[in-house]
Formats: C-alpha cells, structure tokens, sequence
C-alpha cells in the first residue's frame, strides 16, 4: 500500500487547498446576515434616509444594533417634533360681534326663583 494518489488522480498542492477553504467560509449562524426587508420610500427624504439607515444592522453581529435603532428612532422623533415647530396655514378670523350688541345674560338654572327688581322686572 502507498501513499500516493491512484492514477489518473493528481493531489492539490497544500496551498491550492488552503484557498480553496478561505473562498468558502464556513456557515455561522451567529454571523451577521442581511434580512433583505424591503422598505418602501415614504415621500420624505429625511424619514426615508433614516429608514434606509435600518440596513446598517444587517452587518453588525446583534449586539451592535442597538446603536443604529436608537439612532434612527432618535432621528424619526426628532422629524415628527418637528412637523410640531412648523407653522401651519392661518386659521379663520374670530367673528367680530355686531356693533351695539352686548352679550346675552347666562341663562338661570332651572331651579333658582326669578327675583324682582325695584321697578318689577324680573332677572
């Protein structure tokens, strides 16, 4: 018996071999892998850039995440906040009263007696 290859059969010189595996890297299911979850665009570049960012996790190992959710929740409070700070269109005008005119009495509770003033009325 001996140790070389059967005819018709060359062996891989050792550094042809160690390339071989370098090329083809072992599965780890702890290795960070991109969930390829597709984001539709909203219309707004600053959200849109924050949600686009969401696709740096998916080349962290898990604990590096947090990082990059608390910053692009940072960055989307921040852009409702400011939706807040705008100012809006002018609101209607506050109808003036007419001229003359004073406002009515409140109106009695149903309960209470109707008094008498000195020249007979009643309030």
């Amino acid at each position: 018996m001996t140790d070389s290859a059967p005819e018709g059969l060359v062996a891989a010189p050792a550094a042809e071999a160690g390339e071989a595996a370098a090329v083809e890297p072992e599965y780890d299911p702890a290795a960070p892998a991109p969930l390829n979850v597709p984001r539709t665009p909203t219309g707004d570049a600053e959200v849109d850039a924050r949600l686009d960012r969401l696709a740096d996790a998916d080349h962290l190992a898990t604990d590096g995440h947090l990082e990059v959710y608390e910053d692009v929740h940072r960055g989307l409070r921040d852009a409702l906040t400011a939706l807040d700070t705008r100012p809006g269109p002018p609101g209607p005008p506050a109808p003036a009263p007419p001229h003359g005119h004073r406002a009515p009495a409140p109106a009695r509770h149903p309960t209470t007696t109707p008094q008498r003033g000195p020249s007979g009325h009643t309030f």
